[in-house]
């Protein structure tokens, strides 16, 4: 199952502050006529990473509320975005310019632990 699941387009924006909370955009390509789930995601360069919906049902303005997992569809794509479901990294350890890349670890329920590049910069 674990070469099903690919994850691409990974990035976040740069920051001058350390300790910033700052959303990773990605897109999860899976080939498996099965569903999946990300349970976790560690990236070097934050101390702790939370997965969240926004929920916009309500008064007042979207909030994000913390999931157990972000599913991911069978046979498709699945983007993670602020305006969504997505992944929080929070207390990063560092300042982010854009041009840097690390590498992060995703795990999914089914396909297991991957490493993921990710790479500094704005959205387009």
């Amino acid at each position: 199952m674990a070469g099903d699941i690919d994850v691409v387009h990974a990035f976040v924006a740069p920051t001058a502050k350390v300790g910033a909370d700052i959303p990773l955009h990605l897109t999860v390509m899976n080939r498996a006529s099965e569903a999946d789930a990300l349970v976790r995601l560690r990236c070097p360069f934050a101390n702790f990473s939370e997965r969240v919906t926004v929920d916009k049902g309500g008064e007042g303005p979207p909030s994000k509320r913390p999931v157990q997992t972000i599913p991911v569809k069978a046979a498709g794509e699945t983007a993670l975005t602020p305006e969504g479901m997505h992944v929080m990294l929070l207390q990063t350890r560092q300042p982010l310019a854009a041009g840097e890349r690390f590498t992060c670890q995703a795990s999914f329920r089914k396909a297991g632990a991957m490493d993921v590049p990710v790479e500094v910069r704005a959205s387009r």
